[in-house]
């Protein structure tokens, strides 16, 4: 840091000291209209020449600059009685023509942190002040208040320079090297990027890795029935993924009495004689839960049954173990990266939203303001222009009802409490509405849930279909299934419309898009004619199975 300090005080010193000889030569000869007085000058030159030939030297340096300081008080005492002799200004204007030169040595030694030679070269200053006003004959300039004034001014700013000068030095030195926003976004993103890559299937999705650990698992420990539950905030898990002959409704809460909440709370394995699941097996059953845990946190738990008894021995334990502490790891970068790409796409959807309120829209109302007032001092026999200005204000009004739809596309969210099922509902609600359609629900969702991502995703899915039903079938009716049981979900929107054609304005756009979102929780688009007319867009996710349990089933009147 010294080094680096004093490769940057050498130049800025050696520039001072170039830039203040010049000036104090010229205001001496200004002040004093006597070429003799560059005799002081002179001897500032020489008294300067090791800051120029030897600045780091650990005793000519620091002489060097005494010298300076020495010379400069003693010649403000000659300096001022000259230009108080010739009458050109006063004793302390006089003095004024050379003391600036003091801020060099001091600001030189100051910024070398040598703050005890900067004290020892104000007292040198002062002492040499005296004897520059007293040591000049009979007219001493150290009995006129000019003099004195100019003196001590500059011997407080010299005192200044000297020990404020700690905050220069910090701004002289080269800032540390912090990362910057967007390289550090860049370097983490690359390494996430390098981590997806040498996942099982190259990919951050907790789904896969889930199901690529119950396929190690089934390896080490085989069973009936299998599941990595994973948590989804209030004390609820959701199932990541599952294997088996039948479709387990799995216990969800963390608050119940089971294997399950004390493998939670414990973060040690739990063996039980009795199924995990709500509605309890008969016969023999053993069930193995073990929770994944990532630094201090548990973020999930794997459950794994087998209909015979005693199937889990310490020695399975172990080896079950062995597998999933290092897919917990795996499954943490998973549900973090998952969470980011949740946040930063809610952030994205509500930023659009506010931009679309505050300019586009608002801009859009004014125009319809300003035909209404068109139309309103249109002359009479005008009915040809009032019939335009009538179609141009009817366009207007269907844009602003399209952005405001978009708008409410844009702020829908699955409501944690809620489920996707209403969620879909309230937007095929509110835009049947709008268009007029006839809305039919069909609901058979589960109380277990969805992964949030997952959730969001098929909510988009299903409002792209009903968006484009509306927009382009010319339907008078739709019907919308939603089916959820974690981990399958199938969501269906069918349509009596014109059915689906190549020159859809945004039809294959649409399409892709749906696609993408399907592709991206690995389920499967599907589209198909509907009979006799229409067409029915779903999104299937997993498999579907024969399951035992409660559901919420909700099938709403016609029309509803």
């Amino acid at each position: 840091m010294l080094a680096n300090v004093s490769a940057r005080v050498q130049p800025l010193a050696v520039a001072a000291r170039i830039v203040m000889l010049a000036l104090v030569a010229a205001l001496t000869l200004i002040a004093t209209r006597e070429p003799a007085q560059l005799r002081w000058i002179a001897l500032l030159v020489v008294a300067a020449l090791p800051a120029f030939l030897a600045p780091d030297h650990r005793v000519f340096g620091p002489l060097g600059r005494f010298a300076e300081v020495a010379v400069t008080g003693l010649a403000a005492g000659s300096i001022a009685a000259a230009a108080d002799a010739t009458g050109t200004v006063d004793a302390g204007f006089g003095a004024e023509a050379v003391l600036p030169y003091l801020a060099v040595p001091l600001l030189t030694a100051a910024l070398r942190r040598r703050p005890t030679e900067g004290a020892a070269l104000l007292g040198v200053a002062a002492v040499a002040l005296v004897a520059g006003g007293t040591l000049t004959g009979d007219d001493s300039p150290i009995t006129q208040p000019g003099f004195l004034a100019a003196g001590g001014q500059w011997l407080v700013l010299g005192a200044i320079v000297t020990f404020a000068a700690d905050t220069m030095r910090q701004l002289m030195q080269p800032a540390e090297p912090t990362p910057q926003p967007y390289a550090e976004a860049t370097r983490l993103l690359t390494q996430l990027r390098s981590v997806a890559r040498s996942l099982p299937g190259a990919t951050l999705d907790p789904g896969g890795i889930s199901e690529h650990l119950l396929e190690e698992l089934r390896l080490v420990a085989p069973g009936d029935r299998a599941a990595v539950l994973s948590t989804s905030g209030g004390g609820r898990l959701v199932v990541l993924a599952q294997t088996g002959a039948e479709r387990v409704d799995w216990e969800t809460t963390l608050d119940a009495d089971s294997a399950i909440a004390d493998a939670w709370a414990t973060q040690q394995p739990q063996t039980a004689s009795r199924s995990q699941a709500r509605s309890h097996r008969r016969g023999e059953v053993s069930s193995l839960v073990v929770p994944l845990v990532a630094g201090v946190r548990t973020i999930g738990l794997v459950i794994l049954e087998a209909d015979v008894s005693s199937a889990y021995p310490s020695s399975v334990v172990f080896e079950v173990t062995g597998v999933t502490e290092p897919a917990a790891i795996r499954l943490e970068a998973a549900l973090l990266f998952d969470d980011v790409r949740s946040l930063a796409t809610n952030e994205e959807r509500q930023r659009l939203a506010r931009e679309i309120h505050d300019g586009v829209a608002q801009e859009l109302v004014m125009v319809g303001y300003g035909i209404d007032n068109a139309q309103a001092t249109l002359p009479e026999g005008a009915e040809e222009t009032a019939e335009e200005l009538r179609s141009l204000r009817n366009e207007v009004t269907r844009v602003i009802t399209e952005l405001r739809l978009s708008l409410f596309e844009l702020r829908s969210e699955v409501d944690r409490n809620g489920g996707l099922a209403a969620a879909i509902a309230e937007y095929a609600r509110t835009l049947g509405t709008s268009a007029g359609l006839r809305v039919h629900f069909t609901f058979d969702e589960s109380t277990a849930r969805l992964p949030a991502a997952t959730e969001a995703e098929l909510l988009r899915i299903a409002q792209e279909a009903i968006t484009n039903a509306r927009k382009h079938a010319g339907a008078s009716n739709l019907w919308v299934t939603c089916t959820v049981d974690p981990p399958y979900a199938e969501i269906e929107v069918s349509d009596d419309g014109k059915g689906f054609a190549d020159d859809r304005p945004d039809g294959r756009y649409g399409l892709t898009i749906m696609a993408e979102r399907a592709e991206r929780i690995r389920g499967r688009l599907k589209i198909t004619p509907r009979h006799p007319s229409g067409t029915t867009v779903a999104v299937v996710l997993g498999s579907s199975g024969r399951r035992d349990s409660v559901r919420d089933s909700v099938s709403a009147p016609e029309g509803e």
